[in-house]
């Protein structure tokens, strides 16, 4: 029933005993039971013996059972006991063998004994009164039972010799390796690995409280929301690893959490792990870049697609896992938008500039963003509101743009994922009440109308080089080489091994003068005005003049078992270049699924249909309000998890 519950720990030359928790099989379900009480329950000495009946050891399952009701019967028992079930994936029926009544409602309480029939069905040894139902159950003749501090409903563990209580963790198995670790939050702000394992295929374990524990306010809007972080990105307690075994063993703990994920944790959200990233946030693909750790699993179609990069382990997770709401990335290239398509999820590429990415290891300051992945746009709206603050604005704008242009389209209908694609925008043509899409020739437009310093430069070439000397140049001169020497005087001067696309990418960013990066810059921002007053120009009444469409994924298999070639460069230019260049919002909007003969199953599968809506920089909330509302009528769905995302 129970495995460890205190570990050594080792802290200079003291030695250290400290409980960590332990974990405890509840009807066939393991649970990690934090360390520190929350409450305790003052227990008659009769209440101890009735509590633990029938076990050998301390800690017994209990139910703090909310009655909002003016009396508590056994209707009103079976009634919040389907409530949370229904709610919670941490409850189960075997927290019912102690229950405590506490009362949630404006009215008097009361409760109607006898409940014995109910305490019978769901084998109930203890039902405790609080205080509230003094008068009812005493003139019953039922005993009160006080507690020493409020705590919320839901599923806990007791200990039946102290009365101490504590809250309970229901335990998974990361099945599709998104995670590199479980986390649990420390009394002081900080947060520690999650200690408790349960079996699986050399996965990680992640632990999640009770839904029940959480009540959503206008100080903590994201309350009880799990939310995994990708680790890139630091928290005080905790390592950080990016994708890369020495760094993460070379540096110790962080002592300060990055502010993009603070802003999170104080408005309510629960760390419930940090998830994985190709190594440095460079885009790598499953079968023969990731070296140094595994490639998450993809959970749609077969279940052996590339995950995309470099977002990957918060894709993979939130396209498996309903218990995980929403996932923390980071896109500098496709990190956000590649994986949401990939995993079958909504995500989203923000305005460049709107959060601070202290505390994250950088790719490409002048291109870095943090955005999420999410299978809710209602949650993905809220959590960004939290992210970005007073930095996006849903009041901006008064209607949304009716110019659709699309950019990469399909010329036909030929597939069922292109029929996908085209029903969406019927769908949101209609929606808009805007005209038929007009396609966009990008460098038709950029040789009629280039800026003077581009000289007579054709787009593709133009931009060609800007991406990868960009990425290379500043993360090997502001991240690599201060690792390289970290790692050097910890090592006797020898280098740590690298993953074979970040150290491609760095040699070529050396291959350029030093001055390259700032040239390629000098590029991006001409590229970003240009565009700003040529493509995709602010407008007063819909904040953007016109929302830019461009495929995402159409239900193609990209295998995992594939060989490939060595890694190459990432030069050249498409559209989905256009936000990393022009500070633009690009969101993933999933819009259906596709059928494919898998050579893994060799049956019928299926897989996500995106697309991709860009609009003028500082439009983000006019791009969430339009999900929400596209949500509202029905043309776009929450997706399930799984193999299938419908």
């Amino acid at each position: 029933m129970r495995s460890f519950s205190v570990l050594l720990a080792v802290v200079g030359s003291v030695k250290a005993v400290y409980q960590t928790g332990q974990t405890i099989n509840v009807q066939g379900i393991e649970y990690y039971v934090a360390p520190n009480s929350v409450s305790i329950i003052d227990l008659t000495a009769d209440q101890k013996s009735a509590a633990s009946r029938g076990q050998d050891f301390d800690l017994v399952p209990l139910t703090v059972l909310a009655d909002p009701t003016n009396l508590f019967t056994t209707s009103v028992f079976g009634s919040l006991v389907a409530n949370y079930t229904t709610l919670d994936d941490v409850f189960n029926l075997g927290f019912l063998q102690v229950v405590y009544l506490t009362h949630s409602g404006s009215g008097s309480a009361n409760v109607q004994y006898p409940l014995g029939a109910a305490l019978t069905k769901y084998g109930t040894q203890l039902f405790m009164n609080a205080r509230e139902y003094t008068a009812s159950a005493t003139k019953q003749g039922q005993a009160i039972t006080g507690w020493r501090t409020a705590i919320p409903s839901g599923p806990y563990f007791m200990s039946a010799s102290t009365g101490d209580v504590y809250q309970a963790f229901r335990l998974y198995s990361d099945v599709q390796s998104a995670f590199t670790e479980g986390t649990i939050a420390n009394t002081d702000g900080t947060y520690s690995p999650l200690t408790a394992a349960v079996s699986g295929y050399s996965y990680a374990t992640i632990g999640v409280p009770s839904r029940l524990y959480y009540k959503k306010t206008s100080e903590k809007p994201l309350s009880g929301v799990r939310i995994g972080i990708k680790d890139i990105y630091d928290i005080a307690g905790l390592k950080t690893g990016c994708g890369n075994r020495a760094y993460f063993d070379l540096y110790p703990e962080r002592s300060t959490t990055a502010p993009a994920v603070q802003k999170l944790i104080s408005a309510g959200a629960v760390v419930v792990g940090k998830m994985k990233t190709s190594q440095f946030a460079n885009g790598e693909t499953a079968t023969a870049d990731w070296v140094d750790q595994f490639s998450p699993f993809n959970a749609r179609g077969d279940g052996y697609q590339d995950p995309s990069a470099s977002s990957s382990g918060p894709g993979a997770g939130i396209g498996a896992y309903s218990w995980l709401d929403i996932a923390l990335g980071s896109d500098t290239g496709g990190s956000i938008r590649g994986p949401s398509q990939s995993n079958g999820c909504f995500g989203n590429r923000p305005s460049w500039g709107l959060v601070t990415l202290d505390n994250a290891m950088p790719l490409s300051p002048v291109m870095d963003t943090a955005g999420f992945l999410c299978r809710d746009p209602i949650l993905h709206h809220a959590a960004s509101k939290v992210l970005y603050g007073d930095n996006i604005s849903s009041t901006n704008f008064r209607s949304f743009p009716a110019k659709l242009v699309t950019s990469g389209f399909p010329t036909s209908e030929d597939s069922s994922a292109t029929a996908v694609l085209f029903d969406f925008v019927a769908k949101l043509q209609a929606f808009l009440g805007a005209k038929n899409a007009t396609a966009l020739d990008l460098s038709g437009l950029w040789f009629d109308t280039k800026p003077a310093a581009a000289n007579d430069s054709v787009l593709s070439s133009y931009m060609s080089t800007v991406y990868p000397i960009l990425i290379a140049q500043q993360q090997y001169t502001q991240f690599t080489l201060p690792f390289y020497a970290d790692y050097a005087a910890a090592h006797g001067g020898r280098k740590p091994f690298i993953n074979p696309v970040p150290l491609i990418r760095w040699a070529y960013g050396q291959s350029f003068p030093p001055t390259s990066a700032e040239e390629a810059d000098t590029k991006r921002k001409i590229f970003r005005d240009w565009w700003a007053e040529n493509v995709s120009p602010r407008n007063d009444e819909t904040c953007s003049d016109n929302l830019i469409l461009y495929p995402g994924i159409l239900g193609r298999p990209n295998y995992r078992n594939r060989y490939l070639s060595a890694p190459s460069i990432p030069t050249g230019f498409s559209i989905n270049r256009a936000s990393n260049f022009a500070e633009l919002p690009d969101h993933t909007f999933l819009i259906g699924q596709a059928p494919y003969t898998s050579i893994i199953t060799q049956q019928q599968e299926y897989l996500p249909v995106t697309v991709q809506i860009v609009a003028a920089k500082g439009c983000d909330g006019m791009l969430f309000e339009l999900a929400e509302k596209l949500l509202e009528k029905g043309i776009l769905k929450v997706p399930k998890t799984g193999s299938m995302t419908y």
